[in-house]
């Protein structure tokens, strides 16, 4: 399973985020000592000064990167989204060394899987808009989520984030039927983050968020583990959709 974290505040350096908390995920990303013996990929996103979304993305394990530790001391932003990777997983079953997935605007994370994935990749296909199914470039569950976002969000201009979510998760669970399928996703518009926390006939990893850190004052973080000793970490409940903004406390809504 993936470990991600996402920050939203003032201006940081990526270092500050990737590296120097005393559970960062590149301390997190040697995992179990089983996992630790195939790791994986990741992944980093934040948004430019022109406020377009970039990414710098690895298949090798974050710990042999020789140019990362140049790059987090060099990039200042005030939102990253941040992934590694195990590449135990099987391929297609959820996460993988692309993510953070972008188009224009979004950034999108997912940690989970779904499970009988070679028969929804074709449904999920079919109800995509053909441009946006073009564009897919692997064969990962994750992708072929964010593009199912972006379709229910192009399809309706006026649909909020939350309500294209809301949405997908609900095609999801329609076509999912008895199968175990697992979204803890991530996404980030910009000016915000979206976090769900849902799984269905199967255990919910714990997605923590704090907005009370005293090592990241006014800022708020997601984590899949909690990258500091702070009190303030708390699970974001399942089947709930958590939305952090610079401009107002965390909301949480039931899914």
């Amino acid at each position: 399973m993936c470990r991600l974290a996402a920050y939203l505040g003032p201006y940081i350096r990526l270092s500050e985020l990737l590296l120097e908390p005393a559970h960062n995920l590149l301390r997190q990303s040697y995992g179990e000592p089983t996992a630790a013996s195939y790791p994986g990929g990741f992944g980093i996103g934040w948004y430019a000064a022109d406020g377009s979304p970039a990414v710098y993305t690895q298949p090798a394990p974050v710990w042999t990167d020789s140019n990362l530790p140049h790059l987090t001391h060099s990039i200042y932003a005030r939102l990253f989204l941040a992934s590694v990777n195990h590449a135990m997983a099987p391929f297609g079953a959820g996460h993988c060394p692309g993510q953070p997935y972008y188009d224009s605007r979004l950034l999108f994370l997912h940690q989970g899987f779904l499970s009988d994935f070679s028969r929804l990749r074709r449904t999920i296909r079919d109800f995509l808009e053909p441009h946006l199914e073009a564009e897919i470039k692997s064969n990962t569950a994750s992708e072929h989520l964010f593009a199912l976002l972006r379709h229910l969000l192009s399809d309706d201009p006026d649909l909020t984030i939350e309500q294209a979510l809301a949405a997908l998760l609900d095609l999801l669970a329609g076509w999912g039927g008895e199968q175990s399928n697992l979204l803890n996703l991530v996404i980030a518009d910009g000016a915000g983050l979206y976090v769900v926390r849902q799984a269905w006939h199967t255990d919910c990893p714990v997605l923590y968020y704090n907005v009370d850190d005293e090592g990241f004052p006014d800022a708020q973080l997601v984590a899949s583990e909690p990258l500091t000793d702070s009190e303030f970490w708390r699970p974001v409940p399942e089947s709930h959709l958590l939305t952090l903004s610079p401009r107002k406390p965390p909301e949480l809504f039931a899914l």
